[in-house]
């Protein structure tokens, strides 16, 4: 079945926004999406009921502790991993991301080389690249193809040598939408031994993410960005969870994955994060009513999320068809095809426009999108883009609608 856009809009709080009248177009996915209203009520339902610290001997603390675990278990099934024991979480992407470059930065010396991408959100980069300056590792960097705003992977066989102790890649760039062979990545690695990382905050509302299929040993995305609230969600193989000493308080945790999460958990936004998945799920029935057949979890996670790829890639066709046709407007990433290798995120250009200015007209007119870098500082760089003040972001997610697409497109025209 495919998707009822009408009954999906009607779920989210947010989309009846209006200005001056007009509904406002959310075309600002990739910097945060909106939540359905099931996510609300869960959050607030959790304050209203009122929330204790978890480990205690009373029943508010063990609602405590089975938010956190079902919280766990919810997206351990959304990330395909196989157990609940393999799921942490913190603040956001970005420090889960910082503590863990800390706790592994302790085994590197230097002739460890770190390797990163320049496709990358800064949040995969830096951190790194910090901790491998405070153990005296390298770090080597991967280029990217700037014909297509993607990632060199001939530079990423390059930078990957008997001496790469950590390769972090993303799986889809926040900027450009381009997505990445990660699974090729991976197998580089661990060819040579080396630990893969995987940032997957911008493809986790777009496509189905296998953490099994991957191999991968980290990887990390970002609840507000799968239409959740603010919280970063950590994978570890436990092997690797196990392996590294945390920097952590006493007594906390000495088993994973207790011991990667610092301080006391948000058990409303762990509550939230329940309702988020549930609502994924429960759109995957939805699309699989047809099949008859009783599916898990899992199956219904992976049925919606195929179901709304493949709506995307409509909405991202007839973008493309449409400033195609607008000759001051140029769109850096990959334009041809199928668009099955990349998501429905654009970076563009207006010849003779700062993107900021074409972003304030478009905000004046109640259409919602980004300008600058949005912290991928170095493919702006790769792109010759950085120094005149990055590009103008416009992004889809499955609650955007091609009449939104095509209001765009006339406004652009217009300016």
């Amino acid at each position: 079945m495919e998707l009822d856009a009408i009954s999906i809009r009607s779920r989210f709080p947010a989309l009846s926004r209006t200005l001056d009248g007009r509904p406002v177009i959310w075309a600002d996915g990739p910097g945060g999406t909106q939540v359905p209203e099931s996510v609300i009520d869960a959050m607030s339902g959790y304050l209203r009921r009122g929330g204790s610290n978890h480990g205690g001997f009373f029943e508010a603390s063990r609602d405590s502790d089975e938010v956190h675990r079902e919280a766990r278990s919810a997206l351990a099934d959304f990330l395909g991993a196989s157990s609940h024991d393999e799921i942490a979480f913190g603040q956001n992407m970005t420090s889960l991301t910082f503590a863990v470059s800390r706790a592994l930065a302790r085994t590197w010396d230097r002739g460890s080389e770190v390797v990163v991408t320049r496709l990358d959100h800064d949040a995969n980069v830096t951190p790194w690249a910090m901790a491998a300056a405070d153990s005296g590792a390298t770090v080597r960097k991967v280029d990217v193809d700037p014909s297509n705003a993607s990632l060199d992977m001939d530079s990423m066989e390059s930078a990957i040598g008997p001496n790469t102790r950590l390769v972090a890649v993303t799986a889809a760039s926040n900027a450009s939408g381009s997505l990445v062979d990660v699974r090729r990545v991976v197998e580089m690695a661990h060819a040579v031994g080396a630990i893969a990382y995987v940032d997957a905050v911008h493809l986790a509302p777009h496509r189905t993410i296998d953490v099994a299929a991957l191999d991968c040993d980290f990887l990390v995305a970002s609840a507000y960005k799968f239409f959740g609230p603010h919280t970063g969600v950590l994978y570890g193989t436990y092997d690797r969870l196990n392996q590294f000493d945390t920097y952590k308080v006493r007594p906390a945790p000495e088993l994973p994955p207790g011991k990667w999460e610092t301080g006391t958990q948000s058990f409303e936004s762990l509550a939230g994060l329940i309702a988020t998945i549930e609502y994924w799920a429960d759109l995957g029935e939805r699309v699989s009513r047809s099949a008859g057949a009783t599916l898990t979890r899992r199956d219904r996670l992976v049925a919606a999320t195929a179901a709304t790829s493949a709506y995307e890639r409509g909405l991202a066709r007839r973008f493309l068809d449409g400033v195609g046709g607008l000759p001051r407007v140029k769109v850096h990433g990959i334009t041809e095809g199928d668009l099955t290798d990349r998501t429905p995120t654009f970076a563009l250009a207006v010849a003779g426009r700062h993107p900021d200015e074409v972003a304030a007209n478009l905000g004046a007119q109640g259409i919602f999108v980004w300008s600058g870098n949005y912290y991928a500082l170095e493919i702006m760089e790769a792109l010759g883009r950085e120094d005149t003040g990055g590009l103008v972001r416009i992004g889809f997610v499955h609650y955007n609608t091609a009449a939104e697409v095509d209001r765009i497109l006339e406004a652009l025209a217009a300016f």
